[in-house]
């Protein structure tokens, strides 16, 4: 990093962006809209300061489209997991919390952190992220809409869950339809689905899905993929106390997605199955020896994307 690379906080609410740029003498704060024509203003602003970075929380979308105006800028954006900033505030012993004041701490954040920049998103990955986003949303309904027809007993009302049931399950075939369609158009995530389901319990929808929810997946190490995905186990050991191992925080829908094909790959897989096998016989418990199979799995995928040659077999 460049000693002269300022680190500019940006706090992404849904209708403004609150700016602060720790320049000498004082911070300069600035506030814009979060539209097109508030993200034009942000970069004329922020080309003033030379070599920047935005430091921005993921808010789940509404710190998209000024990421996406700042990286066709040439403008180098890191978005951060909300949760490590709030951590790094309190560690510092600021609890209260603004908007200008996130701005800050995001500042500082990138001062004393130096976090990496995000990838541009490109358009592909973005609608294969929104497609997926919405088929997970749609089989959440239609398990909420099962479960209550179980206990329904008036005609009407249950005549209306089934109609809920068989429209949602049209938005579903639609979704697999497009996601069909989008494998036809986009060569180079056909050629990726294809390389991970040679892995013996990965289907078409759980690579689709993995590579929605972590698209960095082939650009990681073996340690990195783990943590991502929740499946890494972590020391909790204090002098001579050893604690259990445990999986913590990871991306909660590529996890459930690799829970499905680790359940198939432990019974089915001709490399996996002997190493659960082998767990389960040496006293681990069902649940820990399944989650050291996902491990293994999302290493593996990792690889498979890393290494065009080789073979998982």
């Amino acid at each position: 990093m460049s000693a002269s690379l300022v680190y500019v906080g940006m706090d992404v609410a849904k209708a403004t962006l609150d700016l602060h740029a720790p320049t000498q003498p004082q911070p300069q704060t600035h506030q814009f809209a979060n539209d097109s024509r508030g993200h034009r203003a942000l970069v004329r602003w922020l080309q003033r300061f030379g070599s920047v970075q935005i430091v921005c929380e993921a808010t789940g979308g509404y710190e998209r489209a000024a990421v996406a105006a700042l990286q066709s800028a040439a403008i180098a954006v890191a978005v951060i997991n909300a949760r490590h900033v709030r951590d790094f505030a309190r560690a510092q012993g600021r609890l209260a919390k603004t908007d200008r004041l996130d701005a800050a701490v995001l500042s500082e954040y990138g001062r004393c952190l130096q976090p990496s920049a995000s990838a541009p998103c490109s358009e592909a990955q973005q609608r294969l992220a929104e497609l997926i986003a919405r088929r997970q949303q749609l089989q959440r309904l239609r398990r909420a809409e099962g479960n209550r027809l179980e206990h329904v007993v008036y005609p009407e009302v249950r005549r209306q869950l089934q109609r809920h049931l068989m429209a949602l399950d049209r938005q579903l075939e639609q979704i697999d339809a497009w996601l069909s369609q989008m494998l036809r158009e986009e060569e180079s995530l056909a050629q990726k689905v294809a390389r991970m389901c040679l892995v013996c319990g990965v289907g078409r929808i759980t690579a689709l899905v993995l590579l929605a929810t972590v698209p960095e997946l082939g650009t990681m190490n073996r340690r990195e993929a783990a943590a991502l995905v929740g499946v890494a186990p972590f020391n909790r050991d204090s002098g001579p106390w050893r604690g259990h191992r445990m999986i913590s925080g990871g991306r909660a829908a590529a996890r459930q997605a690799l829970y499905m094909a680790g359940l198939v790959a432990a019974f089915t897989n001709p490399r996996l199955k002997p190493f659960y096998q082998r767990l389960v016989a040496g006293g681990k418990a069902h649940k820990v020896a399944l989650v050291a199979v996902m491990r293994k799995l999302i290493i593996l995928l990792n690889r498979i994307l890393q290494d065009p040659t080789f073979q998982p077999t």
